[in-house]
């Protein structure tokens, strides 16, 4: 063979390697990037081939599927009382990527995640039938609560403080996912709902964090009572009144001028709100002492899952006096979602543990067998010791009997809570947000709950807004729902 047919056989031979390499590289890797990717039609194709796996709520399914009457998606996602529950299920929709638990949980609702498999759809290569998403919500309490924000714009969060098991989660205004959820209608729902200025499409009980306002003196009082700073919630503090911000001539005022909040106790300022108590408080303990504190309760997680994401709370950091003075009533750089301050008040009422929040029991596969136990595997940790608890739960008892949180009480129940009303806009310009957080123990049987609300907005007049007017009776409607279920 003469040399130049060689070299010529050897390119050949080369294209052809190269061609098979190409072709291997293209079946094994660049094509199972090509099913994996979101604009692939056959995904979708064969998500909806059949009918998805539901989110059950009480041994109800919330979620269903429909036949299509046209179309290559033979199928689509159904819900009942989709408004009541969208801030836990989310969407699962044809056209968007799909949320919440929907998102979350994508692979076992459509049969792809591999736990579903049987040794036939391995040998066979078929989807399997898909799985169950069993919830932790209490519909009594999820409708007691949506029916209490009305249409003020707000959130609500409800919580087991011995199981962590979330209660209710609920956002206001909501949305129907059912809009979203036809590829031919979907894109119309989703221009209006991103449009809307209320934000609908926004979970504000898991990922809308806000100034906590006074909620957050229940942290400041636990950082006190831990660090030794106070031995009691009935120890008179160092609180002059008025109080002056640390290196500045600005004067922190009480809501109450006539409130006796000079030199208060703990569970008189508690009761009374009293912001100079608090404020010195925080300035006593320093930001760092308050920082890991409210850490401790968990703010500044950024892994905060239930198992959707939370947003995550913060307590800032590189604070001077005047500053730290201001986080000590939730102001200043504070921001906690309600998720996060329902796990101060239930740790509080748990004994100082903090059981792990989490709104899903279990999931199942097509046979209702549980692929995991989320209620058998909660976590907990201890937050404040159980004699720092039980101080914090009577001064939130005061609050309630006494206080500033009246309208909360509930007969029958030992209820302990904590108003707030959070500065909004420069130099509080807009309206205030009314928060409250609270815990409820029957007396009559061992149930027991911790809530959190906040009103963003409502139509109640600026000098009506305020935690106790607003927020408590939806908390009240939550921890009664809770309590009689």
């Amino acid at each position: 063979m003469n040399k130049t047919i060689r070299r010529a056989s050897v390119f050949a031979l080369l294209l052809v390697f190269a061609l098979l390499v190409r072709a291997t590289w293209v079946q094994f890797y660049d094509g199972q990037a090509l099913a994996d990717d979101k604009d692939n039609r056959r995904n979708a194709i064969a998500t909806y081939a059949a009918p998805l796996g539901d989110i059950i709520v009480a041994g109800d399914a919330v979620t269903g599927s429909a036949r299509t009457s046209g179309g290559d998606l033979a199928y689509k996602r159904t819900y009942t009382d989709g408004e009541l529950y969208a801030a836990v299920t989310g969407y699962a929709s044809q056209a968007y990527a799909p949320t919440q638990l929907e998102g979350i949980y994508a692979d076992l609702l459509n049969g792809t995640d591999t736990r579903l498999k049987t040794v036939m759809d391995t040998v066979t290569n078929q989807r399997a039938d898909p799985g169950d998403v069993v919830t932790t919500i209490d519909p009594d309490v999820q409708r007691a609560a949506y029916e209490a924000l009305g249409d003020k714009k707000g959130a609500a969060v409800a919580i087991d403080p011995s199981t962590g098991r979330v209660l209710g989660v609920v956002s206001t205004p909501s949305y129907d996912p059912s809009s979203l959820t036809d590829a031919n209608t979907a894109g119309e729902a989703w221009e209006e709902l991103n449009a809307d200025e209320d934000k609908p499409l926004t979970n504000r009980a898991l990922r809308q964090p806000l100034p906590p306002g006074s909620t957050f003196k229940l942290v400041v009082a636990a950082a006190a009572l831990e660090d030794g700073l106070y031995a009691s919630v009935d120890d008179k503090t160092d609180s002059p009144d008025p109080y002056t911000l640390p290196g500045t001539t600005r004067v922190l005022s009480n809501e109450n001028p006539n409130a006796p909040c000079e030199n208060a106790t703990i569970r008189t300022a508690l009761q009374y709100s009293c912001n100079n108590v608090f404020a010195k408080m925080a300035v006593d303990l320093g930001e760092d002492e308050v920082r890991a504190m409210a850490e401790r309760f968990g703010f500044n997680d950024d892994e905060q899952d239930v198992p959707v994401r939370a947003y995550e709370s913060v307590y800032p950091s590189d604070l001077d006096d005047a500053q730290t003075a201001l986080t000590g009533i939730g102001q200043f750089d504070v921001t906690a979602p309600p998720l996060q301050m329902a796990m101060v008040s239930a740790a509080i009422a748990n004994g100082g543990e903090l059981v792990a929040p989490h709104m899903v029991s279990k999931i199942t596969d097509s046979d209702g067998d549980a692929l995991e136990d989320y209620d058998a595997n909660a976590s907990s940790k201890e937050i404040v010791s159980s004699a720092t608890a039980e101080q914090l739960r009577s001064a939130m008892g005061t609050v309630v009997d006494e206080g500033t949180g009246s309208n909360a009480q509930i007969p029958g129940a030992e209820v302990g809570g904590k108003t707030g009303t959070a500065q909004h806009g420069e130099n509080n310009s807009k309206t205030p947000y009314a928060w409250f957080t609270s815990y409820a123990r029957s007396d009559s049987s061992d149930r027991e709950v911790a809530v959190a609300v906040v009103v963003e907005q409502s139509d109640a007049a600026r000098s009506e807004v305020s935690g106790n007017g607003l927020a408590a009776p939806v908390a009240r409607a939550m921890m009664e729902a809770a309590l009689n279920d």
